[in-house]
């Protein structure tokens, strides 16, 4: 638990978050109901963006950090687990056929990011040797965000290869199906609430960190027994 400024402090005033696009829209906006419920002199301003952002210069209480976090003076409270997933919708694969091996991807229409970070190779793995592997895809569309991507993929647009935690639902819905599961890299990236470090933290920072930590710990725990993938 985090340290809040003063034993019982009640959490009020101001609360600056942002968070990308996908994780805010999934994970942290349907549970702002309870958290303002529960917290009432609080006042949440919630910026969502896939870019990222400095804290100070934004005036920003929490972040949320997706992967490897860089050194800084920034404080950090794990939340959880992601793994990734290929998904395409049911029309799609009836159009273009359900791939079998990634190679079979290269005749594939393929989502993918179009910021630079990104990588034009999506990561497998041989299920039989356990040795890691690339593939190289290209499509005919590109997104900034999971959700761009994810509304593609839901309207037949093509295969994207997306968080995990971010397409379950449509998952279990049957609008998205998964391909490729054999051949999964693996490869699971941590999620963190990030926050400037201060010798007292204000208890409203706290609160919504501790919320939000045991709120999606709730959420995915149930469903997640394949260790956050």
């Amino acid at each position: 638990r985090l340290i809040a400024t003063g034993a019982g402090a009640v959490p009020r005033g101001r609360l600056r978050f942002s968070a990308s696009v996908a994780f805010g829209e999934m994970c942290v906006l349907p549970q702002v109901p309870r958290f303002l419920e529960l917290y009432p002199q609080v006042e949440l301003d919630i910026s969502l963006s896939d870019a990222v952002i400095d804290l100070v210069d934004e005036r920003t209480d929490i972040a949320i950090r997706t992967g490897r976090l860089r050194d800084s003076t920034l404080k950090a409270k794990k939340l959880f687990e992601i793994g990734r997933v290929i998904v395409a919708s049911p029309a799609y694969l009836e159009r273009h056929g359900v791939p079998q091996h990634p190679e079979d991807l290269a005749r594939h229409l393929c989502l993918c990011f179009n910021f630079r970070r990104s990588a034009e190779d999506w990561p497998f793995r041989d299920p039989e040797s356990g040795k890691p592997f690339t593939q190289a895809v290209s499509g005919t569309a590109l997104g900034n965000s999971g959700v761009v991507l994810r509304r593609l993929a839901l309207d037949g647009a093509g295969l994207a290869r997306l968080g995990r935690y971010h397409v379950r639902g449509d998952m279990a819905a049957g609008t998205l199906v998964s391909v490729l599961e054999e051949f999964n890299a693996g490869d699971i990236e941590p999620i963190h609430a990030v926050y400037v470090g201060h010798a007292h933290l204000a208890a409203r920072i706290r609160a919504f960190v501790d919320f939000l930590a045991d709120a999606i710990r709730q959420e995915t725990e149930p469903t997640d027994d394949s260790g956050g993938r």
